[in-house]
């Protein structure tokens, strides 16, 4: 198992060469044309756009714990500092906030900037809305970004940007 990131990605990643689909005053806007995002020349890439598509539209969006071996490995690594690895463990951190399961989308809901893959990565990345510091009134948009390794179809290893909570 190659757990190298492809250099390509990394230099995307680090110099914020993320495609969007336009540029506003510094507004991160959603692309609105997934099926676009998701297509690839590349057949593997191409499923493995889907599979963290559909994770996120079945599992994340609307909480159909019940699906989660579908889309992870038992073993799922997650480099997120706030939460233990493994799909159980995936399981239980979902289920501790309670939400109970809703109908599934047929497209993700929530803004995506982009999904890029290259070998066995997929990242997705998200608008994200906050209210601005200096003026409570306010809100600014950013990215999100979710780094999934995908493995025989399912979901094996995690990043994303996330902080020590406690």
């Amino acid at each position: 198992m190659n757990r190298k990131l492809p250099v390509a990605l990394c230099l995307m990643l680090m110099s914020g060469l993320l495609p969007s689909s336009g540029f506003a005053d510094g507004v991160v806007l959603g692309n609105p044309d997934h099926a676009a995002m998701l297509q690839s020349k590349d057949p593997k890439a191409a499923a493995n756009k889907r599979v963290v598509y559909d994770f996120w539209r079945v599992v994340v969006e609307a909480g159909h714990l019940d699906q989660m071996a579908r889309f992870t490995t038992a073993g799922y690594i997650q480099h997120n500092p706030n939460f233990v690895s493994g799909r159980q463990n995936l399981i239980d951190m979902f289920a501790q906030s309670g939400r109970k399961p809703i109908p599934v989308e047929e497209r993700v809901k929530t803004p995506i900037v982009a999904i890029l893959a290259e070998g066995d990565f997929v990242s997705i990345s998200f608008v994200r809305e906050l209210p601005d510091p200096k003026d409570a009134t306010r809100k600014y948009t950013t990215t999100n970004l979710a780094l999934f390794r995908v493995e025989n179809g399912k979901l094996a290893e995690h990043w994303d940007p996330a902080l020590k909570t406690n």
